[in-house]
């Protein structure tokens, strides 16, 4: 898998005397330009080197030009390594030849065979989704095969509001996919993972003078925001010095919104940061961030940037536009995604800036990858250090479900306890749904997906693990 980037050298200066300076397509970017190809597009080489034009074209199409960078890169990787099995595992069996027998071998291997995988069961329904309603009902339409390779069996039927009167579902669907443990950590494991991961203090909870981690103040600020927000790491790290309130906050929250362009699924919503959060973020802008941005300036990095977007006037915050150097129509900020948010700078009164706000030590943006890498460190820097908590970045958003859901039905319920039946229908009318509320936040389109948090607060006193603490989590 191989994605489209823009920047590149032409290829007559990579293959000089091959390919002229004037030939047809010599300008990459100009040819990706034309075709409306976006940075970031996944297309399939393979083994062989060989380009097929019909399988890359779904890369092109509607359902997945304007699908998110996350799901077009998930629906690429599922594809490929279906294709790479078929070529490795089943004689070199191209797309357009691949039957059932070939999917339920694909199946064994994925799930079930010692050597393969053996993913979970929800993933395996992930990929499955991907293949089914994804590439290959597209490759039907476009009649490139005559019919998928997965079997599909008659849905149930249960009742006119679900599937069912003739529905077709993939019969190789997992069954078991609903009943997996939601991960979250108590605030006390939390705050152990923290400081010993990200922080580099012992177990004990004093500093080790032997950690040599660096940024463990940028990290663990990123970790608190995450785990007090329930943002998802994409969100997060695409967001703005221009979005994210900053410096002195009083007490209690200062809310921001998170547009569109970044959140999944456009979930655009409110994000309710804590006022201590704030401070501390404003300290990081104007200690480490500045210090990096301002030697990344003396090294003209900015200046470098391939085709980047400026905000020339900062002021207008969200609503500022973002313009390339040589002019032409601007694009306000929340309107970009997170490639672009990438590339965009900010003309300030030392010069030019990246208006991303989590940024590296060489004064970039930090890469998704890079902050997995940077929690994966810091779980086995606790493991090696006798503390066995593990954390991913979407641990910390379970946690933020399931701390503020037991919070609110707390709260709710001492409420509802005191009043009389009409009371307590006029205070759901008003304040309505703990449930609901905590899919706004999250940006679940469903409060079925907000459900499995429910569950799990309401397993807390039975499963010995203790109240995740809202109101200790408060103060990380």
């Amino acid at each position: 898998m191989v994605l489209t980037r823009r920047g590149l050298p032409r290829l007559s200066e990579l293959l000089p005397g091959v390919a002229a300076p004037a030939a047809s397509g010599d300008d990459l970017d100009a040819w990706l330009d034309e075709r409306d190809v976006p940075e970031g597009m996944p297309f399939l080489i393979s083994p062989a080197l060989e380009y097929d034009i019909g399988l890359n074209r779904y890369f092109l199409a509607p359902v997945m030009a304007g699908a998110a960078a996350n799901t077009r890169l998930a629906a690429a990787g599922d594809l490929c390594r279906f294709l790479r099995f078929l070529d490795e595992c089943r004689g070199g069996r191209s797309w357009h030849d691949a039957g059932e027998d070939d999917h339920a071998a694909y199946l064994h291997w994925r799930r079930f065979d010692p050597a393969g995988p053996r993913v979970a069961a929800s993933t395996w329904n992930r990929e499955l989704a991907a293949m089914v309603s994804g590439f290959f009902a597209w490759a039907v339409r476009q009649r490139l095969v005559a019919a998928s390779p997965v079997a599909t069996r008659a849905a149930r039927d249960r009742g006119p509001w679900r599937a069912g009167g003739g529905a077709e579902v993939p019969a190789a669907r997992a069954r078991d996919a609903g009943g997996e443990r939601v991960e979250w950590l108590t605030a006390e494991q939390y705050r152990l993972w923290r400081d010993c991961g990200l922080r580099g203090y012992r177990a004990g909870g004093l500093p080790d003078g032997g950690f040599r981690g660096r940024w463990a103040s940028r990290n663990a600020l990123f970790a608190d925001v995450m785990v007090r927000t329930g943002l998802r790491l994409a969100e997060q790290a695409s967001l703005t010095v221009l979005e994210v309130p900053h410096g002195p906050a009083g007490q209690g929250y200062q809310r921001f919104w998170l547009t569109g362009a970044v959140a999944k699924n456009e979930s655009a919503r409110w994000v309710y940061l804590p006022a201590a959060l704030a401070r501390n973020t404003g300290q990081y802008i104007t200690a480490d961030r500045a210090a990096v941005i301002a030697a990344a300036r003396a090294r003209g990095a900015y200046d470098a940037i391939a085709d980047p977007l400026v905000i020339e006037e900062p002021g207008a915050g969200p609503r500022a536009v973002a313009r390339r150097p040589g002019g032409g129509a601007g694009v306000r900020l929340e309107r970009l995604s997170p490639a672009e948010r990438r590339r965009l700078l900010v003309r300030g009164a030392g010069g030019l800036e990246p208006a991303v706000l989590w940024l590296g030590e060489h004064g970039m943006p930090v890469s998704l990858s890079a902050w997995k890498d940077i929690f994966r460190t810091a779980s086995a820097r606790c493991h090696r250090a006798g503390v066995p908590i593990a954390c991913h970045p979407h641990t910390l958003r379970h946690t933020f479900a399931v701390a503020t859901l037991e919070q609110l039905q707390r709260g709710h319920i001492a409420e509802l306890a005191a009043m009389s039946a009409g009371q307590r229908g006029e205070y759901q009318r008003i304040f309505g749904d703990p449930l609901d509320w905590v899919r706004r936040r999250l940006g679940h389109r469903s409060a079925g997906t907000t459900l499995r948090y429910l569950h799990e607060v309401s397993g807390i006193a039975s499963d010995g693990r203790g109240l995740p603490g809202s109101a200790a989590m408060q103060a990380v």
